[in-house]
């Protein structure tokens, strides 16, 4: 079996926490947020979960203020969902994956010029 089950349980967990950021958070601060990642460590009592804004870097301070108050009740809600031995504790960070993108190709088109 290739699949590790932290990497199961990181998919399982970047769908069921995207699910609920659209259809059960309300929070004003959080709707621009797209998850891009789940790492959870090999004990399966840590996630890290990574986000990016669509609006690029403006406001990503407040957005994961935004996603560290709603983490108990993503925690009791997977508690309650999901049959986990241990609900893992989840860190939001924030993805700048699409901004190091963005900066190598303005310099490859400066170096073209």
């Amino acid at each position: 079996m290739d699949t590790k089950r932290s990497d199961r349980l990181g998919e399982l967990l970047l769908e069921f926490i995207s699910q609920l950021l659209a259809k059960e958070i309300s929070d004003p601060r959080i709707r621009p947020v797209t998850l891009t990642k789940a790492e959870v460590s090999k004990d399966l009592k840590h996630a890290r979960v990574y986000f990016s804004l669509l609006m690029g870097n403006e406001g990503k301070e407040e957005v994961l203020a935004g996603l560290k108050s709603a983490t108990g009740f993503i925690r009791a809600r997977i508690a309650g969902e999901l049959k986990l031995r241990f609900v893992p504790t989840i860190d939001f960070v924030y993805d700048d994956t699409q901004s190091h993108v963005q900066r190598i190709e303005e310099l490859l088109r400066q170096i073209k010029k």
